[in-house]
C-alpha cells in the first residue's frame, strides 16, 4: 500500500508537462492551448485532491 503515496506525484508530472506544452502551443499561436492549461490545472487539483485523501486515510489507519 506503500505506493498510494508517490502515485500522487504523477499528477504534479503531468502538470508540469500540460504547463509546458501550453506554453509552447501559446508562442506558436496554437489554439489548444488553452485545453492544455485545462489539463494542467486539473492535474494540480488532483494532487491536493488525492493528497488529502491519502493522509484521512493514514490517520483512520493509524487510530485502528
Amino acid at each position: 500500500m506503500g505506493y498510494l503515496k508517490y502515485t500522487q506525484y504523477v499528477y504534479i508530472l503531468f502538470a508540469v508537462f500540460f504547463i509546458y506544452d501550453g506554453i509552447i502551443k501559446l508562442n506558436e499561436g496554437n489554439d489548444t492551448s488553452t485545453l492544455s492549461f485545462i489539463i494542467a490545472f486539473l492535474a494540480v487539483f488532483m494532487f491536493f485532491f488525492r493528497r488529502k485523501y491519502a493522509k484521512k486515510f493514514d490517520d483512520r489507519n493509524k487510530k485502528q
